[in-house]
This record gives structure tokens, C-alpha cells and sequence, in this order.
């Protein structure tokens, strides 16, 4: 019988007591044998003097590379985590969390994630708690106290909050710990809820980082935005922020960005009971539009410093519009996330899998089991054949209308505050930054801001129904607006021919959103046009610059919706026709075209020629022989849906399957909607 082995655990070595081998590069290591390894040294002594002394030396040091990486080297976090932020000398505490803070800001994001798998949230729980105790004491207040241990409580606060912030922002498990921790946010709320007790407070300069660091925090949280709303603990802290948000400052806009965040977090919470009245964005969009018109050409980066700056704060306001602008869509009834898809698309889907239990035409019967066969079986995926009985044209048209029509919400401009609000005093201002011909960084900065502020209003907007009568007063205020957009913004713009493509792409998303809105009212330019079919041919399969991951966010495919709603009706005829040849040819194209192109291409086909009774209908598509260039197509769409792989790009393989699906269902719907003398000539 073998010997059992001896467990070897009692016998591992403390990967930290481990030899740190000094570094080859003979700078390197003469700096660690003559700074970092006495301090080192000193940091672990027994006399309270020279670890203090040590951990000042250090957080004067950390921020210099070299030193910062030796330090590192020699197991600094440990030390820190372990021994120096457990002194009993507030001083080497507060240069602990010094050292830590700075580290968090030079270092990666996976820094942030080290610290926090070494479990420094308690650390800073505990920290969070003293810091309040102090702060709040009322037996001995907080202005009483010595010099010396106000500073080193504030810096301790001081670096608490950018550290959190810094942890807050690099992984969203972390956030959600942090906002879940309790003892940790009511330091937040306590610090931005202070009351400067004289006029050398150290711990009233902290309020706007620890606003910023809420901001993070409060972003997509509901919980949080719930606890906020609800909790007598924090309540005070709401009613601050509520009372900061007319200020035009760097604190009145961070104010407005948190209450936004929480406004928007619950926009969709059903149920909800908060104890206080909840500030909406309408409430908001004025201070931030002042704050915004501040800016001046020329004005520069350095006038301010930190969230004081108007540069920054500036910015911020332009940030908090654009993210008013998308949440826009949820509060009128919406998604949010719809402007990033053709609409159309899950209703199509809907329709494909509803109709399978329906009576459906021989033809469309066929396409389906196509479908069916060629892409779904590929992926292991079968779903039920079609039945054989024949669909009535009333279920034919009713089958088209779910391919190419979209149903929203039917508000009115009075009972869409937030809205009103954008349009009457936010717009101008940002068609005013988005106009700017920029001189430097910063006004490079602000107007691409204000582009993408107004693309999310846009966006938001063009989800309306202006079909609906109800909608009348909506698309009256709007129509003005969309009309100053393209004439100030995106005409200037296209005529500039810039080589800038990432503004390129923006203007072009605009000009999308605007003509979804105003369609045969967009006020297009002579030829303009063609402006989007140079940049789509310029530009061809190139990826998104700000979502390269999302192929329907390229410039491309923006080109191809911005072309396909100006070729909506009433557009004359000639437009109709330019356009309809360039998005057939796109088509015809597979698989030289890229994908996304192509489906975009496809969904704006649809749109365009669902409708027989439109005019351009028999003079284009039916004379320019688009059906048989159409029909040439289905086996190359197929080809082009089973060539995407359904888990690495599961969204483009969804919405090719669905053009698949709606292109077989168009073509058979137009061929029982040919024009009388379409069919007598063919009889003939």
C-alpha cells in the first residue's frame, strides 16, 4: 500500500514575503536601492514617526512613473492594505488612502479590479464611517477641531471619493457593490448634504466630486434611483440636489445629471411609491441650456479647474441633453434603443411566426418553407411549415402592412413636457454649438456634443406617429425645428465635403432621423442627394468608428436609411427613381455589399414600394423593372443570412433572416398588385 501524501499547504511559501528581484535596468535599480526600498523600509517600521513620514514620502512620489512602478514591484498595495491604512496615526492613514487613490487614477482599469477582489470596500466602508462620525459629530463639531486632523480627514474623504469613482467606473460589478453598500453611499450623500461650517471648510470643497461620483453611481441604477426616492436617509441628499439645480455652476449641472439619472431610471418602474416629489428632465433642461450658451469660441480648457471649470461643465450639460434626448423615447412610450434599428423589424418577425398558423397563399407558402429550409434548418432551428390554404388580398395587404408599417404612441406636444421644453429652449442653442466652425479642441469637443444631443432628440422624435391626427400639434412644433436642422446643420455640412468621417457619420444619422419626420417637407437641397451616395461610396464597408462592434451604426448604413426616407412619397418621381436605382443596384450587389448595408437596403425597398397607390409606383418600380432585379435577389439575401454567425453577431443574423422572410413576402405581394397595363402588355 503507497504512502499517503502529507498535505503541503502548512509548507507554501507567502507569495509576498517572496525576494522581489531587483529590475536589470541599472537606472531602475539604482533609484530602488536609494529611494524605494529605505522608504519601504521605513513604511514598515515599528516607530509610528517614520511610518508616517514614509507614507508622505510615498503619496509625494507615487505620480512620478518610475517610482510608481518600483513601488509597485515591491508589493506597495499590500503593505498599504494591510499595515498603513490600519495605523493608528490619522496622518499615515490619510497618506494611505492618498497612495491609493493616485494609484487607481495612473493605473489600468484592472488595478481597480485587483483592489477590489482584495476586498477594499470593506476598508473603505470602515474609512466611510469615521469619516461621517467625524463630520457629523455633534459632540465635538467638526469646525473645533485641530487644524492638522481636518486636513487629514478631508484628504482621507477627498481620496475615498475619487477612489470609488475610479472602482465605480471600472466594472459594473463593482459599481453594483458599491451602490449596494450603504455605510458607503450615506458618505456620498452626507458629503454633498454638508453645511460649511467657516470659510476655510475643507470638506465643502469635496461636494462636487462626491456629486461626480454619484453621477457614475446613479446611471442605469435603478435601485439606487428607488433608495434615493424613497429612504429617509437619503432623502436629505435628493432635496439638496433638487435645491442645487438652477444653479448655472459645475455643481448645479452635476445637481441636474443625477437627478436625470434618477428621472430616467424609473421612468419605466411600475408600481412605484417615492416619498417626494421626483424632478423630471423638463425641470432640468433649462439650467442646463444656459450653462451650454455659456460657451464661447476661444474660451479655452484652463479658465477653472475640476467640475469649476466651465469647459467641463459645459460639456457635461451637453452630455445630460444628449441622454435627456434618448430617454425621450422611453417617456413618450417608446424604446429608448429603437434609433439604432430599422423599425419595422420585430413586427416582421411577429408577422412571419403568427402567419404560420394562418391561411396563407400558395407563393407565400413556398417562401416560407424556403426560409425555413435554407436558414432556420441550418442552425438546427426548424420551425412548423405553412399552411396551404390561400390568404384574401385583405390578409395579403393586411401581411404588408405588418412588413412595413410601425405603430407609436399618440401624445401631444402639452403632455410631453420634457419635449416642449427641448424644443422651445434647448434646440436653438444646440443647432447654435453644432453649427460652429471649430478653431480648436474644445470647440471640436462641444459641437460634436451638440451633434449628438440633437441626434437623440431626432431619433426620439421620429418614432412618433405624425400619421395620427392626434399627433398634429407634435409635428407642427417639430417641423420648424427639423427644418432649421437641416438647412443650418446638415446642409453646411454635407457642402463642406469634410474628410472628418466620424462628423460625417453624425450629420448623416441626423439627416436620417429628420426625414423619417418630414419626409416629402424635408427642404433638400438641389442634387443634395447624391451628397450621401459620395459618402456611402467613399466610405463603403468601413465600421463605425464609436461602435465598431455594431455594423448598423456605420456611415454606410446611415447613407442608405437617410437616401431610402427621401425616397418616400409624395418624392417626385426622378428623386424616386435615382434613389430606388441606387438601393436596387446595393442589393443586386451581393455579396460585394457589405450585410448591414444590405438589409437596411432592402427594409428601405420595402418602404418605399409596399404601397401601389403611390405614384412613383408604376412610373419606377414597375418600368424600371425592379421586380425582376428583386427577384434575382433571393437566393444571394439567403446566401447573405447563412454567412452570418448567429453567436458572434446574433443581432445582423436576426435581421437578415428577417429580410429573407419580408423580401419573399414582398415579392409575391407585388406580383398580385401588378398595374393593369403592366398585365394587359404581358397578356399581349
Amino acid at each position: 500500500m503507497g504512502k499517503s501524501k502529507k498535505p503541503r499547504a502548512g509548507h507554501r511559501s507567502d507569495p509576498v514575503a517572496k525576494t522581489v528581484k531587483p529590475p536589470s535596468d541599472p537606472e531602475l535599480a539604482a533609484l530602488r536601492e536609494s529611494k524605494i526600498l529605505p522608504i519601504i523600509n521605513n513604511l514598515k517600521s515599528a516607530d509610528p514617526k517614520s511610518r508616517s513620514t514614509a507614507a508622505s514620502v510615498i503619496s509625494s512620489i507615487i505620480q512620478d512613473t518610475k517610482c510608481r512602478k518600483l513601488l509597485l514591484r515591491e508589493q506597495i498595495v499590500y503593505t498599504v492594505l494591510t499595515q498603513t491604512l490600519t495605523d493608528a496615526a490619522l496622518e499615515s492613514r490619510a497618506a494611505g488612502w492618498g497612495i491609493l487613490q493616485v494609484l487607481a487614477q495612473e493605473e489600468e482599469a484592472d488595478f481597480c479590479v485587483h483592489l477590489y477582489r482584495q476586498d477594499v470596500l470593506t476598508a473603505i466602508e470602515f474609512a466611510s464611517k469615521l469619516i461621517q462620525d467625524k463630520v457629523l459629530s455633534k459632540e465635538a463639531p467638526f469646525a473645533k477641531l485641530p487644524k492638522a486632523e481636518k486636513g487629514f480627514t478631508s484628504s482621507i474623504a477627498a481620496s475615498l471619493v475619487s477612489l470609488l469613482m475610479a472602482l465605480a467606473e471600472a466594472e459594473d460589478e463593482i459599481l453594483e457593490s458599491i451602490s449596494n453598500n450603504n455605510t458607503i453611499t450615506s458618505l456620498l450623500f452626507s458629503l454633498i448634504t454638508y453645511t460649511s461650517q467657516d470659510d476655510e471648510d475643507p470638506i465643502s470643497a469635496i461636494r462636487g466630486d462626491a456629486m461626480a461620483c454619484l453621477m457614475v453611481l446613479s446611471e442605469d441604477n435603478t435601485n439606487l434611483a428607488k433608495y434615493m426616492t424613497s429612504t429617509p436617509a437619503s432623502i436629505a441628499c435628493y432635496e439638496t440636489l433638487v435645491s442645487l439645480k438652477d444653479d448655472v455652476s459645475g455643481d448645479g449641472v452635476l445637481a441636474c445629471t443625477v437627478l436625470h439619472n434618477i428621472y430616467a431610471s424609473l421612468l419605466e418602474v411600475k408600481n412605484l411609491s417615492p416619498t417626494i416629489d421626483v424632478a423630471d428632465d423638463a425641470d432640468l433642461i433649462p439650467t442646463l441650456t444656459k450653462a451650454m450658451a455659456g460657451f464661447v469660441p476661444g474660451q479655452g480648457e484652463a479658465n477653472g479647474s475640476g467640475w469649476s471649470s466651465p469647459s467641463e461643465f459645459q460639456q457635461l450639460a451637453l452630455e445630460t441633453i444628449a441622454s435627456i434626448g434618448t430617454s425621450l423615447g422611453v417617456e413618450m412610450g417608446g424604446s429608448a434603443q429603437l434609433f439604432t434599428k430599422k423599425e419595422f423589424g420585430s413586427g416582421a418577425a411577429a408577422a412571419g411566426k403568427e402567419s404560420g398558423d394562418e391561411n396563407d397563399d400558395e407563393d407565400m407558402d413556398e417562401a416560407g418553407d424556403d426560409v425555413g429550409d435554407d436558414i432556420e434548418g441550418e442552425d438546427g432551428d426548424e420551425d412548423e411549415g405553412d399552411d396551404d390554404d390561400d390568404m384574401n388580398e385583405d390578409e395579403i395587404e393586411a401581411d404588408m402592412d405588418m412588413v412595413t408599417g410601425v405603430d407609436h404612441g399618440d401624445d401631444n406636444i402639452d403632455d410631453l413636457p420634457t419635449l416642449k421644453s427641448l424644443v422651445q429652449i434647448a434646440i436653438p442653442e444646440l443647432i447654435r454649438l453644432a453649427s460652429l466652425q471649430p478653431t480648436d479642441d474644445l470647440s471640436l469637443k462641444i459641437q460634436g456634443h451638440a451633434l449628438s444631443a440633437l441626434n437623440n432628440i431626432a431619433w426620439s422624435v421620429s418614432l412618433i406617429d405624425f400619421s395620427e391626427d392626434s399627433n398634429n400639434d407634435v409635428l407642427g412644433a417639430w417641423t420648424p425645428i427639423a427644418r432649421a436642422l437641416w438647412q443650418q446643420v446638415v446642409s453646411p455640412i454635407l457642402a463642406s465635403d469634410t474628410a472628418d468621417v466620424d462628423l460625417a457619420t453624425q450629420v448623416t444619422s441626423i439627416a436620417w432621423a429628420v426625414a423619417r419626420a418630414l419626409h416629402g417637407e424635408t427642404p433638400l437641397q438641389p442634387n443634395e442627394h447624391r451628397k450621401f451616395v459620395s459618402l456611402y461610396q467613399a466610405t463603403k464597408g468601413a465600421p463605425a468608428l464609436q461602435d465598431p462592434e455594431d455594423p448598423f451604426q456605420a456611415l454606410g448604413v446611415k447613407c442608405v436609411g437617410v437616401l431610402g426616407q427621401l425616397a418616400l412619397n409624395p418624392a417626385p418621381v426622378d428623386l424616386n427613381r435615382e434613389i430606388g436605382t441606387f438601393l436596387v443596384t446595393l442589393v443586386a450587389g451581393l455579396p460585394g455589399t457589405p450585410t448591414a448595408d444590405a438589409v437596411e437596403a432592402f427594409n428601405q425597398l420595402f418602404d418605399i414600394y409596399g404601397d401601389e397607390e403611390y405614384a412613383y409606383d408604376a412610373e419606377v418600380f414597375w418600368k424600371s423593372d425592379f421586380l425582376k432585379h428583386l427577384d434575382g435577389t433571393v437566393s444571394k439575401a439567403k446566401a447573405m443570412a447563412k454567412s452570418v454567425n448567429k453567436s458572434q453577431q446574433p443581432e445582423l443574423r436576426d435581421r437578415a433572416d428577417e429580410v429573407v422572410m419580408n423580401l419573399t413576402r414582398f415579392l409575391s405581394y407585388k406580383k398580385k398588385h401588378k398595374p393593369m397595363q403592366m398585365t394587359v402588355r404581358e397578356r399581349s
